[in-house]
């Protein structure tokens, strides 16, 4: 896509994060989800495994052990023709000898033996199957040939398929242990509430064991390998139904259908489920390995960032994040404001937490002066405003931390509190002192969330857990994942007017490119605000137009075949009378024929408008999100600076103003220099517009460039002058 503009020349959008790289594949259609579907999955009254071994260190081996030690309820049915019975239950040749309802068979055998396996599946009527098998998709084109034959035997036989290439699924809260990670040995532990939905089995496995060894429980661990059939945004909505999931993890690499992650993401939303998610292939580098690693599509990173923030989802840069995140979303109340208050015995480490507060959006207001006297009464020379620092009068006197924390939490209006308490909590009597302190705050101000700094032994840690407050070693980490939980807060507190109705105007033609005019007049059908061209064939009429409007004017070649007018001189600016307006029909009719080879027969009239500022609305086909719209200032905000945003289309004014407050020189719309304050309420209207105006024609349009979109003064409203509509190309 180009971005064009009479006063700024031409910006190849292909210089911004825009186009999204990987395969290029068309946006699946449907995103239905079948949350129903699932429950034979996740939740199978009996279980089959075939390819089960006598093993348990083997592949087919694990599983049945792990069900065993777990205390699965339901019936395990091994199948293996080659023994009797293996780990001391009885085997069948086959599982169509089994003569018994499964609900779930686990397919462990060689790629070869899949297809014939999950036929005598369907054939008994077993309704979910997992296939541990590689050798699919991942692997070569033949590979992939046979792993839709798998998609399509189960579609035709009502079998919801996880898998080939995974490492199965966990649910942690009745034993179904159909897994050959050993992370996932039994443990001992009941489910918890944070769930897991990941493309990489080895990831799921190393994040359970690491929340472990911080004892926390997950409810589900499922993963999706090649995902013929069930998927990271079928995991994510099961999950999202799943009433003791509270917070959900999602491991991505790259993903085809975008419309259906969408619709998980939003019924997540819906019942106010933290997601936090790690998206790879930040870089080319990373996205060139992701899709070494799946067949998944790995869509361009701006439009996955954009994504993200549309629905709310906190994006973790490494394992630790993901996890201490998840665990927040998890296991801690949200914060009712965005004030925190940090208590320290460390003025260097207060300081530290007050940038990382600030950073991440977090208000560190200071205290009332009531409340500072009363600090500066129990120790005359700590800082009192905010951080508190107590200093090392602590180790005098121990109580001087919780009467500071009581201070802070009753009198500074904050809406959480950060106490910096280091090894303090290792000492056993601290210890049980700090959780009967955090014990009566939490009665006194149950609204209020308390996350702890400090070397946490296990008590500690879970006495927090239980009040619905954290613990980290890290400081930072606990400011970070307060910043989330209030994020979440606030996006879950939405109440967005919803997206635009959809335009009445039909769909342009399949072909070619639209003229000036014509995009002009499409967008104007649709209810955006565009200049007033005239569409003229002779100097008289351009006159006459010109007359009509009012001088000055600009003129410009029309032309569907020329899409880079200024290119071949065919734009002339600021013309302020009837004779400059003739001489530069003249001269620009001849120059763009001897530049072109053709002659030019029509032009467009339209006024100049000045003032206000300029800027770039775009669509953009996404071949996993569909309609993408942007966003930027004009000149060198987009040129040299690329200051462009993005969001998935439909979305609603709300949306869009946040949109406009996200890029960097949102300063320049606000006013400065003495500049009026541009029109945002219109702006923030057209982009919801274009935005409905995409997504209603998402298959019969490949792009949209507006550009400049002039954004005038505060009330005065903004105007399109110049578009370029390039509908699909015909199949």
């Amino acid at each position: 896509m180009t971005i064009r503009s009479p006063a700024l020349g031409q910006v190849q959008t292909s210089q911004l994060p825009f186009r999204s790289t990987g395969k290029v594949c068309d946006v699946e259609s449907s995103d239905h989800i079948d949350v129903a579907s699932l429950e034979p999955m996740f939740r199978p009254a009996s279980v089959a495994i075939i390819g089960a071994s006598a093993d348990p260190a083997r592949i087919g081996g694990m599983p049945l052990a792990f069900l065993k030690a777990n205390r699965f309820a339901g019936p395990i049915y091994p199948v293996n023709p080659r023994a009797p019975t293996i780990q001391e239950l009885p085997a069948f040749a086959s599982i169509r000898d089994i003569g018994k309802p499964v609900d779930l068979a686990l397919i462990a055998v060689p790629a070869a033996h899949v297809i014939p396996s999950l036929e005598a599946c369907v054939e008994v009527g077993v309704r979910a199957v997992i296939i541990f098998t590689s050798g699919f998709a991942e692997i070569d084109a033949e590979g992939a040939r046979a792993q839709e034959r798998i998609a399509a035997i189960g579609r035709a036989g009502g079998v919801r398929i996880m898998g080939p290439n995974c490492i199965g699924l966990v649910n942690f809260s009745n034993g179904l242990y159909m897994s050959f990670h050993p992370a996932f040995a039994f443990s001992g532990k009941p489910g918890g509430r944070l769930g897991i939905v990941t493309q990489s089995g080895a990831f799921g496995g190393h994040v359970h064991r690491m929340a472990l060894d911080r004892d926390i429980s997950y409810s589900y661990c499922i993963t999706t390998g090649n995902e013929a059939d069930v998927d990271v945004a079928d995991g994510i909505a099961f999950l999202a139904e799943d009433p003791g999931t509270k917070a959900i993890q999602v491991y991505l690499e790259g993903f085809r259908n975008g419309r259906k992650f969408v619709r998980a993401l939003e019924m997540a939303q819906r019942n106010a489920k933290p997601v936090i998610a790690i998206k790879l292939g930040r870089t080319e580098a990373g996205a060139a390995a992701a899709a070494s690693h799946t067949a998944a599509l790995a869509g361009a990173d701006a439009v996955w960032d954009a994504v993200f923030r549309q629905y709310g989802v906190h994006r973790a840069t490494s394992i630790e994040e993901f996890l201490e995140i998840g665990i927040a979303g998890a296991m801690a109340q949200r914060p009712p404001n965005d004030r925190i208050g940090l208590v320290s015995v460390s003025g260097g480490v207060g300081v530290l937490m007050a940038d990382a507060a600030a950073e991440r959006g977090l208000d560190v207001a200071p205290m009332p002066q009531a409340p500072q006297d009363k600090i500066r009464k129990l120790v005359p020379f700590a800082a009192t405003r905010n951080p508190i620092d107590i200093t090392g009068q602590v180790v005098n006197d121990f109580s001087l931390l919780g009467q500071a924390i009581e201070i802070m939490a009753g009198e500074g209006g904050y809406g959480s509190l950060v106490p910096f308490i280091g090894s303090s909590a290792r000492i056993p009597e601290r210890c049980a002192r700090l959780l009967e302190q955090f014990g009566e705050l939490h009665a006194r101000y149950p609204e209020l969330l308390l996350v702890a700094a400090a070397f946490s032994p296990p008590e500690f840690r879970n006495g927090l857990h239980a009040l619905g407050y954290l613990s980290y070693e890290e400081p930072v980490s606990a400011v970070h994942a307060i910043a989330a939980l209030a994020a979440f807060r606030r996006h879950f507190a939405r109440n967005d007017a919803p997206p635009e109705p959809p335009p009445v105007t039909p769909a342009p033609a399949r072909g070619g490119p639209l003229s000036e005019f014509e995009s002009l007049r499409f967008l104007k059908s649709a209810g955006l605000p565009v200049v007033d061209a005239r569409l003229v064939d002779s100097v008289e009429a351009a006159q006459a137009a010109a007359a009509a409007l009012g001088f000055p004017v600009a003129l410009k070649v029309a032309s569907a075949d020329i899409l880079h007018k200024s290119d071949v001189g065919g734009v002339a600016l600021g013309l302020k009378s009837p004779a400059a307006l003739g001489e530069a029909y003249a001269a620009m009719a001849a120059g763009v024929a001897a530049k072109t080879g053709r002659a030019v027969e029509t032009f467009t009239v339209a006024p100049m408008i000045s003032g206000g500022v300029e800027t770039v609305l775009g669509v953009n086909r996404d071949p996993v999100f569909g309609p993408v719209v942007m966003f930027g200032l004009g000149g060198i905000f987009v040129e040299a600076l690329g200051d462009v945003v993005f969001r998935a289309a439909p979305f609603g004014r709300d949306e869009a103003h946040r949109m406009i407050r996200e890029i960097r020189s949102f300063r320049v719309l606000e006013g400065v220099r003495g500049r009026p304050a541009a029109d945002v309420d219109a702006l923030a209207a057209a982009l919801a517009r274009l935005s409905a105006l995409a997504a209603a024609h998402a298959d019969a349009i490949e792009s949209i460039d507006v550009n400049p979109f002039l954004v005038r003064a505060n009330g005065q409203g903004a105007v399109a002058l110049d578009a370029l509509v390039i509908p699909r190309k015909s199949e």
